[in-house]
């Protein structure tokens, strides 16, 4: 097979963590006879750097054409001068979601065993661990009008019954493929928006009655996510929302550096990334862990590609990886960024 897809390495970290999945994944295509054909794009801060917008055109027609995306971060201080659509984050990652119409992002929370040890939460407790959350992208206060006034500054958080209806149905539809269990996490007591999206989701559940629905305040998520974890399966939630509980839900799994993230559409486009941001601050001093973009990559290979076997081979020699303490100084190995990508390509290989 030959697999064609667009590489955004970014900004910061991103362009080091990206080569060691890049490494990873010309081992895979070696081991099981594939060809890659690589789309490099500029994205972000260093588009802007390069005199382009934050999501240049040519990034966007790659994106559309190849229908994968490898995205490794976007942003840093560096810009943090800029306003508005200027920014990196606000000028690319935004309206690349929405162009794309990449509105169903998932993010897993399974703990390694490797890992459960450096985890805040007692092993026990961790033991058994297994959700993945769903969360809107595309909607809600990221994309709503915003600006100042003589009153102040204003966010508008605005949801429609189609858009929560289609995340809805991707969460009950990925629960009847796991543990037929559905938690809706909204702020009802408060928010209309929140009224909506559990009345919406409410009728939803009523096309699965295998499916067991179970409602919670956001405020309450947070506790229940760390006081009995293994009781999730699916998570379904808004986009800020799932923005906060996802970055809470990565300490459950010891580090924010090994979680993966894909955003679908109702197409065959999908773009997939580390869910940690650009970290500026080690930069260049090859610190950077790299395991989230390549299990990134691996959930590219599975979803983008329906390349199954490929896709659990980075994640067997992953977990062989963090096992053997063949990681970074951050999970207290002593490995550089690319050193890590180096093993984790070699027990691909030595696996085959």
């Amino acid at each position: 097979m030959n697999i064609q897809f667009t590489y955004l390495p970014g900004d910061g970290i991103g362009p080091e963590v990206g080569a060691a999945a890049l490494f990873v994944l010309e081992t895979v295509s070696d081991v099981f006879a594939h060809s890659l054909q690589i789309e490099a794009q500029l994205i972000g801060g260093a588009a802007i750097d390069a005199g382009e917008k934050p999501l240049p055109d040519a990034t966007f027609e790659s994106c559309q054409r190849t229908g994968a995306i490898l995205l490794g971060a976007v942003g840093g201080p560096k810009w943090d001068h800029l306003t508005g659509a200027d920014r990196p984050e606000l000028g690319s990652l935004l309206p690349l979601r929405k162009r794309l119409n990449l509105y169903a992002n998932i993010r897993p929370c399974k703990p390694y065993d490797g890992l459960l040890d450096r985890a805040p939460l007692k092993r026990d407790r961790l033991e058994g661990t297994d959700f993945v959350v769903m969360r809107e992208l595309t909607g809600g206060i990221y994309f709503g009008a915003k600006g100042r006034d003589a009153g102040g500054a204003y966010d508008e958080c605005r949801y429609s019954e189609a858009e929560v209806e289609r995340i809805a149905i991707k969460a009950f539809d990925l629960a009847m493929q796991r543990r037929r269990k559905v938690t809706s996490v909204d702020k009802s007591n408060v928010l209309e928006t929140s009224r909506l999206w559990r009345e919406t989701v409410e009728q939803v559940s009523r096309r699965y009655p295998e499916v067991t629905l179970e409602h919670l305040l956001v405020d309450a998520m947070t506790m229940h996510m760390l006081t009995r974890p293994t009781d999730f399966d699916v998570v379904l939630t808004e986009n800020m929302f799932g923005d906060i509980l996802t970055d809470e839900a990565s300490v459950l799994c010891g580090s924010m550096g090994v979680i993966p993230s894909a955003s679908l559409s109702d197409g065959t486009i999908g773009l997939f990334e580390p869910i940690h941001g650009s970290a500026p601050d080690i930069a260049g001093q090859g610190k950077a862990n790299p395991i989230a973009m390549i299990l990134s990559a691996a959930w590219m290979l599975r979803l983008s590609f329906g390349l199954e076997a490929e896709a659990s081979a980075i994640e067997a020699a992953v977990a062989g990886a963090l096992d053997a303490s063949e990681v970074t100084g951050d999970l207290g190995g002593a490995l550089t960024t690319a050193e890590v990508g180096r093993a984790v390509a070699q027990r691909v290989r030595n696996a085959a």
